[in-house]
C-alpha cells in the first residue's frame, strides 16, 4: 500500500506560479510512476502529466512549457511547478502514484484557483 499526501495548492494571480508536493509513504519502493491529474468544475479528470522512476517526464500538452515534474526519490515526494498560470488551469488538482504492477493510488486532492 502507498499513501500520498498533496500540499501547495492555492489562489494564485494569472501569470503567478504555484508548486503542488506529493509526499508518499509506505510501500514507496513499489512506485514507478508519480504524477497528477486535475478535474474542474463541470469536467472530466484530465491528465496533466508524470515523471517515472528513471526521472523522465511526460506533459499534457496544454501544460508543456508551462509545468514541470520533478521527484526527490529520497525524501519520496514528487513536485509539479506551475509557472505562467492562466484561469483555465483551475481545477483540483489529484497526486497519483503508479507501482510497477500497475496499482493506482490517489492523494486528497488539493484546490488550485487561478483568477484573471
Amino acid at each position: 500500500q502507498v499513501q500520498l499526501v498533496e500540499s501547495g495548492g492555492g489562489l494564485v494571480q494569472a501569470g503567478g506560479s504555484l508548486t503542488l508536493s506529493c509526499a508518499a509513504s509506505g510501500s514507496t519502493f513499489t512506485i514507478n510512476r508519480m504524477g497528477w491529474y486535475r478535474q474542474a468544475p463541470g469536467k472530466q479528470r484530465e491528465f496533466v502529466g508524470y515523471i517515472n522512476s528513471g526521472g523522465n517526464t511526460n506533459l499534457a500538452n496544454s501544460v508543456k512549457g508551462r509545468f514541470t515534474i520533478s521527484r526527490d526519490n529520497v525524501n519520496n515526494t514528487a513536485y509539479l511547478q506551475m509557472n505562467s498560470l492562466k484561469p483555465e488551469d483551475t481545477a483540483v488538482y489529484y497526486c497519483y502514484a503508479s507501482t510497477f504492477r500497475a496499482n493506482m493510488y490517489w492523494g486528497q486532492g488539493t484546490q488550485v484557483t487561478v483568477s484573471s
